[in-house]
């Protein structure tokens, strides 16, 4: 066995102590980086100006000029995920804009939701594996958690990844990053303080879906606690087993579905049916050409249905929580603005199990 410093400052011994526990037990950058007690960044960091197994380069923003960019690729893989559920897309980055922090990628394949005032760091990774290098673009937060990932395919450019690679490239190439604390939660009232009359006459209230943030903050609500108190029209607990029965049911019926994984710099989005559902251990996976996701069922808490009004009538998604309360991944029929939702998937989320009703047959 290796013996690991815990959490190492000096960004050679982090590299040295990543690569020996990689290699000795195989395991994901994530994974290593919380064996080692530091963040995924700043493992990345360490490679910065490195040659061998793994080596990296520091690239420069600002990130809303450069992600538009990443079309010139052509076909690749973008990676979002939370500590929960990842989520994989191989497309093309098409229709990127942005509004000061704000951004949107509106391709057909790759759909993201950009919150870009959470995006700190960037870097090129090149990694020597037994199918060849393998490039990626990756970026992170203050904090040293991954926001989003592009990886290339066989397929992708790599003269233009030399291109925006040397374009972007940052001034310093020192190996190392510093990270700092992520920023708090958005402060909520007890139960008790809550205007749960205007909350719900809000809910019903509503013409848009996104909507919903603003009535969070308003009613200084937890998204959870919202749910809770929305009142039984709106908002029910089903079974944890829910998501998996739905994933199956969906795949069965041939049901084009919509699920968003997020995390605070980053949603990303799939629109489409899902086919290939397996379990293994404790992931419940979709594993369909061009979109997989890998969701922790053993870390899913709550699970909710949740019905919120629009002009175009109800939009129904089931929405799953950890222990902290922070959202996993929300599933919806798939829709478009203009378009009512399917009356298929506002069935099928209506027959999911409800909480305890098991126990009251």
């Amino acid at each position: 066995m290796i013996a690991i410093e815990p959490q190492p400052r000096s960004p050679a011994l982090l590299r040295e102590n990543f690569l020996a526990l990689k290699a000795e037990k195989g395991l994901r950058t994530r994974e290593a980086a919380q064996q080692l007690g530091v963040s995924e960044g700043e493992v990345i960091a360490s490679h910065v100006g490195q040659r061998g197994e793994a080596s990296a380069i520091r690239l420069k923003g600002p990130f809303p000029e450069l992600l538009p960019e990443i079309g010139t690729l052509g076909n690749v893989m973008a990676l979002t995920r939370n500590q929960s559920v990842v989520h994989e897309k191989v497309g093309t980055y098409q229709n990127l804009s942005h509004q000061g922090h704000m951004g949107l990628a509106l391709g057909e394949e790759i759909d993201l939701r950009i919150f870009y005032s959470h995006w700190q760091h960037a870097y090129a990774l090149t990694e020597e594996t037994t199918r060849g290098p393998q490039r990626s673009l990756q970026f992170f937060g203050a904090d040293g958690g991954a926001i989003h990932k592009i990886f290339l395919k066989p397929e992708s450019s790599l003269e233009a990844w030399l291109g925006l690679t040397d374009k972007w490239t940052h001034d310093d190439q020192a190996p190392g990053q510093s990270v700092s604390a992520s920023s708090g939660k958005n402060a909520t009232l007890l139960d008790a303080e809550i205007d749960v009359d205007g909350l719900q006459l809000a809910w019903a209230g509503m013409q848009d879906t996104h909507e919903f943030f603003g009535l969070l903050k308003k009613f200084k609500v937890a998204r959870t606690q919202a749910l809770r108190l929305a009142g039984a029209d709106f908002a029910w607990q089903v079974e944890n087993r829910a998501a998996r029965t739905m994933l199956e049911a969906a795949a069965t019926a041939k049901l084009a579905i919509m699920a968003f994984v997020g995390n605070p710099g980053m949603i990303q989005i799939h629109t489409g049916p899902v086919e290939n559902i397996k379990v293994m251990d404790k992931w419940l996976n979709v594993l369909d050409p061009g979109f997989n996701l890998h969701l922790r069922e053993d870390l899913i808490a709550q699970s909710w249905v949740v019905k919120k009004p629009t002009t175009e009538g109800d939009v129904t998604s089931l929405e799953l929580f950890d222990t902290s309360g922070e959202t996993m991944v929300m599933f919806f029929g798939k829709r478009k603005p203009g378009i009512p939702e399917l009356p298929q998937w506002q069935a099928l989320a209506a027959s999911l199990p409800r909480l305890g009703q098991a126990d009251q047959v």
